[in-house]
């Protein structure tokens, strides 16, 4: 009779725990409220051509920093020369309030593959980025951007990812004969540690924030050509990994331009 009481008070007492604690929906909820406080601050780079069919073309994503008239995005995603009337420019707002601004000003940092644009127009909202160097393994973060271009209109999506490793950038030849141009070109930018993400992105995500959704901090930046080209050159079609430029470098140019990270 004494070990019947036993267990009942023993199971109320764990069906009371289980009622007190919390339900398995924070974490969604966290993403749910993050994607539409990021969208706005999110935007696409491109370039405009008057006499082109259609006249704007899509290079990849970008994101809006400091002052709010800054933008981010990978520098392989700007054009190396434009063609005689042709003009860069950011594309902010959705279907329905859509802009294309110019870009007034370029500062780009080949090292990392960065590239800060001024736009022109007032300030949008913009997003804050880490100066910790606090992103760790196991992290769970998200980017927003633009996959598929802008086929679909201006509307950005956003992908989860995992921090899978914090690996490095470049990966030492076997033997002198692989010293090619572009492996010397790869060890003169240095041996600087990337973020490896358990996550799909495709080249129009070049340029997306990867963000924290608990805080909504930028950890870094989607890179899908400048990374790739040297970390998976020997793997064919590889899928379900991507990689991000650290933040810590974006919050240097920043500083550098005397911006607020």
């Amino acid at each position: 009779m004494r070990n019947s009481v036993i267990r009942h008070r023993i199971a109320l007492s764990v069906s009371l725990c289980l009622a007190s604690a919390p339900l398995p929906t924070a974490a969604a909820g966290t993403y749910a409220d993050a994607i539409p406080a990021i969208k706005p601050s999110v935007v696409a780079v491109g370039t405009y051509l008057k006499t082109r069919r259609p006249p704007i073309n899509m290079l990849g994503t970008g994101f809006v920093v400091a002052d709010g008239q800054h933008v981010f995005t990978n520098e392989h995603v700007l054009p190396t020369t434009l063609a005689r009337g042709e003009s860069l420019v950011i594309l902010t707002g959705s279907d329905e309030n859509g802009q294309a601004r110019s870009v007034v000003s370029t500062v780009r940092r080949s090292s990392h593959d960065l590239a800060l644009l001024r736009m022109a127009g007032p300030a949008l909202p913009a997003l804050r980025i880490d100066n910790t160097n606090s992103a760790v393994e196991g992290q769970e973060l998200a980017f927003t951007g633009f996959p598929l271009g802008i086929v679909l209109g201006l509307h950005p999506v956003t992908h989860r990812a995992l921090l899978a490793g914090i690996v490095p950038m470049v990966i030492p030849a076997r033997s002198s004969r692989e010293l090619d141009a572009s492996a010397l070109s790869s060890l003169r930018r240095g041996n600087f540690k990337v973020f490896q993400l358990d996550a799909t992105a495709y080249p129009g995500n070049s340029g997306s924030p990867l963000f924290d959704p608990t805080n909504r901090k930028v950890y870094g930046i989607v890179n899908m050509v400048f990374v790739k080209t040297q970390k998976e050159a020997l793997i064919k079609d590889p899928s379900g990994i991507s990689y991000a430029i650290p933040a810590r470098f974006m919050v240097e140019l920043l500083q550098g331009e005397g911006l607020t990270p």
